[in-house]
């Protein structure tokens, strides 16, 4: 019983240190209903050695439209855009000037709507301080994914998603090997 907890265990801290090792810069929510003004958030991972994140380039797909954005303490945002007023459309934000260290993620906020239910497919530059630059534009399966956003028609109810799904089971493998290796033990399980 020692050794299914001691495995159990294993197998957490394994997926803990998977999810770190493939981050990626992301932008969220991954899924957002169409048609809707609401927020989004670039988190870019600074994984250099002895570098800072300097720089970010968001190339924005078209039927993105963003309304506003947070400002963000220490750096400076340039817009690439056409037309103006209402009709201003932002092809391209670079913000520049931030020192985020290893280990932490450069953090921006936006307010944007997405014209129709599709995947929209963003291209992040990111420049570090010791001049190396990363493109987050790759396929989902490369090691510099390109950030997705999945619009939908409606964000639905009722139905039961794969991930809600997951955690039930990881959940209930959970109680079991918790009560196994209480049992092991000769603990009263009430």
């Amino acid at each position: 019983m020692k050794r299914a907890v001691v495995i159990a265990m294993a197998a957490a801290v394994s997926l803990v240190l998977a999810g770190r090792a493939s981050a990626h810069a992301i932008l969220s929510p991954p899924v957002a209903k169409a048609k809707v003004l609401q927020q989004f958030t670039l988190a870019v991972p600074t994984e250099e050695a002895n570098a800072t994140t300097t720089q970010v380039e968001l190339t924005v797909p078209n039927g993105f439209a963003i309304d506003s954005f947070e400002p963000e303490p220490g750096w400076k945002r340039s817009e690439q855009a056409t037309g103006s007023g209402e009709e201003k459309v932002v092809q391209k934000v670079t913000w520049s000037g931030g020192k985020v260290p290893t280990g932490e993620d450069a953090v921006f906020r936006l307010n944007a709507s997405l014209d129709s239910s599709k995947t929209y497919v963003f291209h992040v530059r990111q420049t570090y301080s010791n001049g190396k630059i990363v493109d987050w534009s790759g396929p989902e399966s490369s090691d510099t994914p390109a950030p997705r956003i999945d619009s939908v028609s409606s964000l639905g109810g009722g139905g039961t998603t794969l991930l809600t799904i997951i955690a039930l089971v990881v959940a209930g493998i959970a109680v079991v090997l918790g009560i196994a290796g209480l049992a092991a033990r000769g603990r009263p399980l009430a």
